[in-house]
């Protein structure tokens, strides 16, 4: 399973990985060609964000050198956990996944354990959006991401069931955090989290 999951992401194909918060269809986010089947086999528009999701911070910021500095400092005093964070994308790394603001990319770095932590450690980062058709339920178990999901991806791995609530979206590249979409973590607990953690990056 973990091997097969490798193999599909190095190939440039689809897999469904479990997160620590809902079931992800995953892929190499290199590829723009990639990134827009991930889309069609959604059935979302390229315009949309998706996550950068990778196993830990110190791989965000190989994947993205900009991020080095008080950036780093204010990501490592949130990540890992159920986040998704908003951050300016100067060099304009990963365009596909940007949506319409090229400037900036949203960024994940997981509490993992299991299988999912396993394929991370092989392939380091995926792009990760959630494993269900556009505007569906979010997938909370295996058997709730749609059949012609899983039926069109090389791989699927099985991490039993999960909260089933996504991520937290946070907006950090304004003066204040902003929360795009209340998640696993309630929006006024991410301000004070994202407020405390924008204050140590600064000491």
């Amino acid at each position: 399973m973990i091997e097969a999951a490798v193999r599909a992401i190095e190939a440039g194909k689809p897999v469904v990985l479990p997160t620590d918060t809902v079931y992800g269809l995953c892929a190499d986010p290199s590829s723009e060609a990639v990134a827009l089947e991930v889309y069609r086999l959604k059935g979302r528009l390229a315009r949309q964000p998706t996550a950068l999701l990778a196993r830990d911070v110190a791989t965000l910021v190989e994947r993205i050198p900009e991020l080095r500095g008080p950036a780093e400092s204010r990501l490592r005093a949130l990540l890992p956990g159920p986040f998704t964070l908003v951050v300016p994308n100067p060099a304009g790394r990963f365009p596909w996944l940007a949506g319409d603001r090229a400037d900036t990319i949203g960024v994940r770095a997981p509490e993992l354990e299991g299988p999912a932590a396993e394929v991370l450690d092989r392939v380091g980062a995926v792009l990760a959006t959630s494993a269900n058709l556009a505007g569906g339920p979010d997938p909370r178990r295996l058997e709730d991401v749609p059949e012609e999901i899983r039926a069109a991806c090389a791989a699927v791995v099985d991490g039993g069931e999960l909260p089933g609530t996504p991520s937290t979206v946070l907006d950090l590249t304004g003066p204040e955090p902003r929360v795009v979409r209340e998640g696993a973590v309630p929006a006024a607990e991410a301000i004070e989290r994202a407020l405390a953690a924008t204050s140590r990056a600064r000491e």
